[in-house]
């Protein structure tokens, strides 16, 4: 047993954690480019590197998926709702801040 599941539940787990992960990923990143337009995505893009939590998020089931939605969040409440656009929001999570 692994944290009180038998393996085949925990590796069930960990797979849809991780399935999860990417169609959370992939949804965010159609509906940005959908909004501000691949082009644009590609024209304005900084050299943000990501941190190593948020790379180490990978290994851990369902932690990429909350980074996702912790993103999701951020753009609803503190761009959209303040006025700000999708770009500017594609700008802030790409562009080293100042």
């Amino acid at each position: 047993m692994i944290v009180g599941m038998y393996e085949q539940d925990f590796v069930a787990y960990v797979i849809f954690g991780l399935i999860l992960n990417f169609a959370f990923s992939i949804l965010f990143g159609l509906y940005l480019s959908k909004n501000i337009g691949m082009k644009e995505m590609i024209e304005s893009k900084g050299d943000k590197e990501q941190s190593v939590l948020v790379s180490l998020t990978l290994f851990v089931p369902y932690a990429k998926m909350m980074v996702t939605l912790y993103r999701v969040a951020i753009l609803q409440f503190y761009f959209l709702n303040k006025g700000h656009s999708h770009k500017e929001f594609w700008i802030y999570l790409t562009h080293n801040s100042k």
